[in-house]
């Protein structure tokens, strides 16, 4: 992700200038407002209801670009994943295979803590995870070091999740840095 780096830029190095409070301060009040979105309970009535524990058990593919700022494509993906559960604990194991070449897996350990909200820990997650889920809808948000050519950046990541039908989801994330949307993850899931 070689123009993830490109991407975080855009934030300047000396936070203090008179320049970067004229510019910053308009990005901050549009992502604020951006927050303002629709809550994970307007989605109570969509079917079919998803839960994790039902889509992710057993073995699914998922393919999946990453677009910048300016909606640039940066990157493709796909994913393999193994996934297990046993009662309320899940266990995802992550192969991804990026357009470049790179290999990168993750194991995500995962908690269903009641009817409607997730936990859920990985090695690059800062913190734990948070799920929260209505209907076919599920809201997972964390915080994450992002690795970018050789340089680690602590971003957050707000991904929606929507269940199309038993055995297809599409899930789209938003990287943020300093409240700032500085790029996208568009996945396709198919449950195999």
């Amino acid at each position: 992700m070689k123009s993830l780096t490109a991407l975080t830029s855009i934030m300047p190095v000396n936070p203090m200038t008179r320049w970067t409070k004229i510019l910053l301060l308009p990005l901050v009040c549009l992502s604020l407002l951006s927050s303002c979105s629709q809550s994970v309970e307007d989605y109570q009535s969509t079917t079919p209801d998803f839960t994790l524990e039902q889509f992710f058990d057993g073995n699914v593919k998922a393919w999946g670009l990453v677009t910048n700022f300016s909606d640039d494509f940066v990157r493709r993906f796909t994913v393999d994943i193994e996934a297990s559960w046993e009662g309320n604990k899940g266990v995802l194991d992550e192969y991804f295979l990026y357009d470049d070449g790179e290999k990168q897996f993750r194991r995500w350990e995962i908690e269903r803590i009641n009817e409607t909200t997730y936990q859920g820990r990985a090695d690059d997650i800062i913190g734990t995870a948070t799920g929260e889920r209505a209907g076919a809808y599920i809201r997972w948000q964390y915080k994450m070091k992002l690795k970018v050519d050789g340089s680690e950046y602590d971003v957050t990541f707000d991904d929606q999740m929507i269940l199309i039908d038993d055995n297809h989801m599409m899930n789209i994330a938003k990287i943020k840095k300093l409240g700032v949307t500085v790029a996208k993850v568009t996945l396709f899931f198919e449950k195999l």
